[in-house]
């Protein structure tokens, strides 16, 4: 389990017990079911990782929506995440966390194709051998809060945690010409395990 999950989890059991203590059972019931969820929704489940080379797998759980292409050969693959996908977000590709921005703005449902460009996000270079890349941690309407867990410089390996996003959202990944996508709308992906594309 993630471990922004503790600063909900605890308090809701806390007032759990509270309640009951106080002959309160249904509000128990309620503020139990409750923490059920918040830890199924941080839950953090053990993932294989591919080792073969030159492959770069998928940052997030969820459904393939759209890929793009855009005039300079690039590709923009935009996952969406319900509340009931992982949302935990993993590295794509071994190599450094070259810069990370964050970008202020709206909230709009996830699925929205101007979400990726208008809405509150985490924007973060990742560049290892031959090939940087971009991952866009996007909020949604629901998902408020978009966490990146590693700093500028850092190195990351393929598949390793590098942040969170809280409660529903979308997850874009742009990848340069010499990636060969290999999933298409629709598919669903794992985080971590999925490979989304190739170094051709």
């Amino acid at each position: 389990m993630a471990t922004d999950a503790y600063r909900f989890l605890l308090p809701l059991l806390a007032l759990g017990g509270l309640s009951l203590f106080f002959g309160l059972p249904a509000l128990a019931v309620a503020l139990l079911l409750l923490a059920a969820f918040t830890a199924f929704f941080f839950r953090n489940p053990a993932r294989r990782i591919p080792d073969e080379p030159g492959l770069v797998v998928s940052p997030a759980d969820g459904k393939v929506v759209k890929i793009s292409r855009a005039d300079d050969g690039t590709q923009t693959l935009s996952i969406f995440l319900s509340i009931f996908n992982v949302h935990v977000n993993r590295s794509p590709i071994d190599g450094i966390l070259e810069d990370l921005r964050y970008q202020r703005g709206k909230f709009k449902v996830a699925f929205d194709e101007e979400a990726s460009r208008v809405n509150e996000q985490n924007i973060l270079t990742i560049a290892g051998g031959d090939v940087r890349l971009v991952v866009k941690q996007v909020a949604g309407l629901i998902a408020r809060r978009v966490l990146c867990w590693k700093k500028p410089g850092e190195p990351v390996r393929r598949g390793e945690l590098i942040g969170l996003i809280r409660f529903g959202s979308r997850v874009d990944v742009i990848v340069p010409q010499g990636v060969r996508l290999r999933v298409g709308v629709g598919d669903r992906v794992r985080g971590g395990s999925s490979v989304i594309g190739e170094c051709v």
